[in-house]
C-alpha cells in the first residue's frame, strides 16, 4: 500500500503557473507508475498524465500537453506536476494516484483511474 499527500496548490491568475508536489509513503519501492488526475465541480475525474517511475516515461491528456510537464524524484519518493500557462479551465482538485502493478502503456490511464489517491489539492485560475 502506498500512501499519497499532494500540495501546492492555491489561486493564480490565467496565464501564470503553479508546481505541485505529491509525496508518496509505504511501500514505494515497488511503484510502477504514478499519475494526476483532476475533478471540477459538477465533472467527472479526468486524466491529466503519468510517469513510469523507474523509466520516466510521460503520457499526457492533449488538453495540457505542452503546457504542464510531469516529473519525479526517486529519492525524495515525490511526484511533481508542474503547470505553466495556466488557464480558467484548469480551475480543479487535483489527485496523484500510483500503482504498483504493471500494466501495459495503453492501460495505464485506466489502471492508476481505479488507483488510491492522495486527499487532493486545489488549484483555481481566474480569468
Amino acid at each position: 500500500q502506498v500512501q499519497l499527500a499532494e500540495s501546492g496548490g492555491g489561486l493564480v491568475q490565467a496565464g501564470g503557473s503553479l508546481r505541485l508536489s505529491c509525496v508518496a509513503s509505504g511501500r514505494t519501492f515497488s511503484m510502477y507508475a504514478m499519475g494526476w488526475f483532476r475533478q471540477a465541480p459538477g465533472k467527472e475525474r479526468e486524466f491529466v498524465g503519468f510517469i513510469i517511475w523507474r523509466g520516466g516515461n510521460t503520457d499526457y491528456a492533449d488538453s495540457v500537453k505542452g503546457r504542464f510537464t510531469i516529473s519525479g524524484d526517486n529519492a525524495k519518493n515525490t511526484l511533481y506536476l508542474q503547470m505553466n500557462s495556466l488557464r480558467p479551465e484548469d480551475t480543479a482538485v487535483y489527485y496523484c494516484a500510483a500503482t504498483n502493478a504493471y500494466a501495459p502503456w495503453f492501460s495505464l490511464r485506466a489502471a492508476l483511474n481505479s488507483a488510491q489517491t492522495g486527499q487532493g489539492t486545489q488549484v483555481t485560475v481566474s480569468s
